[in-house]
């Protein structure tokens, strides 16, 4: 290298220029910047080929005195001749020399280089490698366009539900046992997870593939580009929301919607495959059994215990349905919730994220595993995603069953309908991002923080003073709860002043120091929760005096009707956590 134009090259390591990025975890290029040029040229040399032919100015490589071509040791380089008669050249400046003889590297410092040249390149090949193998894995995953029913992209910063669903269709090798001969594929198995958006807790939500529900029109992609409309149907199973008339999963995203009122944001979807090879990649998930399994229909034959399960063993005891409890769905559920955790607990354990080979193994058994929309179809944003999840505490991963009770227009039950009074709060807390679990100290804190917004005197109803917009409840539900306050609560000080600026998912309501009291009142009448006040400014009514406002957000209910989330689930609704084993009976 040359030392004039560039610097000191023997103190850089090449190795020193990769650094890891802790946001990514990937390697970066990093060079150093070059030292400035010279603005003193050099003395130009000429290069002699073989047989002493000039080579002109062509790129032959320029050394420093004292260096020798080829590796030949140092010699002494005379000076160019000068004519007879001709002066003697001038004596250099001060403090310049006029030539500089370059230390020679120590044997370790060679090695050194060799070793970070050779790092350096080894980093690059594993850059390159790594660029084609996630092209590989992308190739691998299966997108299905579903519209506007999934997101378009995945938020890191929000909430966000995934609808899991496993279908029953009989693909691949040794599955002639499994699901019903000739499926189309139906949603057989569904689980609805919510990631809360501070990424404390979650909740997978299970939702019974006989559960009676209606299922909304639904539009398809078709193969040459167009939309097809499926008609929608009422009073039918769950599961026939996928596969059935041609539905795919954006219709069981609708339908989930109808059913619960939970949007799903994206989906991913798997059939029997998957079960067996995500379970070999991990090399096995441990299982607990109560008593002795032997169920002729699956072919699991178990003895009480503990087992470490995978591939056809694995789908065998989560096919099982005649070896637990009532040989219902239902129990079938509970057994699936307990594999799921025990999987978490594999996939999230040390010795599954410190060993390279079962991390290669599991990220191709995924991708070839899964179907999703296009929203989270690349492997960087299935990175994300999966990045998210693992955030959350095993031990604030609740797994609970949609309330349900057998379907009372069956005299001998065979499907079941969501439970009157218990669904419906479990459905909300979804919703309101609220956890099925204890969370950290200081959550509790911030939370107790801002219930005490509602602590303090009200204002008399005929006081208060209120500007009401729409910001994203359905349309006329500003008008409707101007009359409900004028009509049946006595605020007559209230206006109605059409749609707001933007959509706000929850309602709010702002109001200034000195207005707390009438926030306080309208809140109590609304049934409005701590978060939902926002101390800051207020604004003038119709009449130039200064007016609290509220905001009707999209989980807005209708006049009248409480917006207060429940914070705890019904005794009745059995929940488990992901970090704790349970024995299947």
């Amino acid at each position: 290298m040359d030392a004039q134009g560039r610097g000191r090259a023997d103190d850089i390591d090449p190795a020193d220029q990769w650094v890891l990025n802790p946001n990514t975890g990937d390697y970066e290029l990093r060079l150093q910047p070059s030292a400035p040029q010279s603005p003193v040229p050099g003395p130009r040399r000429s290069a002699r080929g073989a047989g002493g032919a000039s080579t002109g100015n062509r790129s032959a490589p320029v050394q420093e005195p004292g260096d020798a071509p080829g590796g030949v040791p140092d010699t002494d380089v005379p000076g160019p001749r000068r004519r007879r008669g001709a002066p003697a050249p001038a004596e250099p400046s001060p403090g310049r020399r006029r030539g500089r003889t370059k230390p020679k590297k120590s044997k370790a410092k060679k090695i050194l280089l060799w070793t970070g040249g050779t790092m350096a390149f080894v980093l690059v090949a594993v850059s390159t490698a790594g660029y084609f193998y996630i092209k590989h894995l992308e190739g691998n995953v299966q997108t299905t366009d579903v519209g506007s029913a999934a997101s378009s992209s995945f938020s890191k910063d929000e909430a966000f539900n995934i609808l899991i669903i496993g279908t029953d269709k009989r693909t691949g090798e040794g599955n002639e046992d499994y699901g019903d001969a000739g499926s189309v594929g139906h949603a057989d198995t569904n689980i609805l997870l919510h990631v809360s958006k501070d990424r404390t807790n979650a909740t997978a939500l299970s939702i019974p593939r006989d559960l009676i529900v209606d299922i909304p029109d639904c539009p398809t992609k078709q193969a040459d580009g167009s939309t097809k409309i499926i008609p929608g149907t009422t009073g039918v199973r769950f599961n026939t929301s996928l596969g059935q008339d041609g539905r795919d999963a954006g219709c069981t995203m609708l339908t989930v919607k109808a059913a619960t009122g939970i949007t799903p944001n994206h989906f991913m979807m798997a059939d029997f495959n998957a079960v067996k090879t995500l379970t070999t990649a991990v090399d096995g998930v441990e299982i607990c059994l109560a008593e002795d399994v032997d169920d002729p229909d699956s072919h699991l034959k178990l003895s009480a215990g503990t087992h470490t399960i995978e591939g056809e063993t694995a789908l065998a005891f989560l096919r099982t349905r005649h070896a637990f409890g009532n040989s219902g769905d239902l129990d079938r559920i509970k057994v699936q919730q307990q594999f799921l955790a025990s999987l978490m607990r594999k996939m999230s354990s040390s010795d599954t994220l410190t060993n390279p080979t079962k991390m290669l193994s599991l990220a191709e058994a995924a991708t070839k595993a899964l179907t999703v929309d296009t929203g989270i179809g690349k492997v960087s944003t299935l990175k994300d995603v999966a990045l998210e999840l693992m955030k959350v505490p095993t031990k604030n991963i609740t797994f609970l069953t949609t309330p349900v009770i057998d379907n009372p227009a069956e005299k001998v039950p065979a499907t079941v309908v969501v439970h009157p009074t218990d669904a419906q709060p479990v459905f909300d807390m979804i919703k309101d991002d609220v956890s099925f679990t204890e969370v950290a100290a200081q959550k509790k804190e911030e939370a107790a923080s801002v219930a005490a917004r509602l602590e303090g005197t009200q204002s008399s109803a005929a006081d208060v003073r209120v500007n009401i917009y729409n910001g994203g409840a359905e349309a006329g539900s500003a008008q409707e709860t101007l009359n409900w306050l004028q009509n049946d609560e006595g605020v007559l000080k209230s206006s109605q002043l059409g749609n707001a600026e933007e959509t706000l998912s929850k309602t709010t309501l702002e109001y200034s120091p000195d207005q707390a009291d009438q926030a306080r009142k309208l809140a109590d009448l609304m049934g409005l929760s701590g978060s939902a006040m926002k101390p800051g400014k207020s604004e003038t009514n119709d009449q130039g005096l200064p007016a609290i406002v509220l905001t009707l957000g999209k989980d807005f209910k209708g006049a009248g009707v409480s917006m207060t989330a429940p914070t705890t689930a019904p005794e009745t609704v059995e929940k488990s956590t992901a970090d704790k084993t349970v024995c299947a009976s």
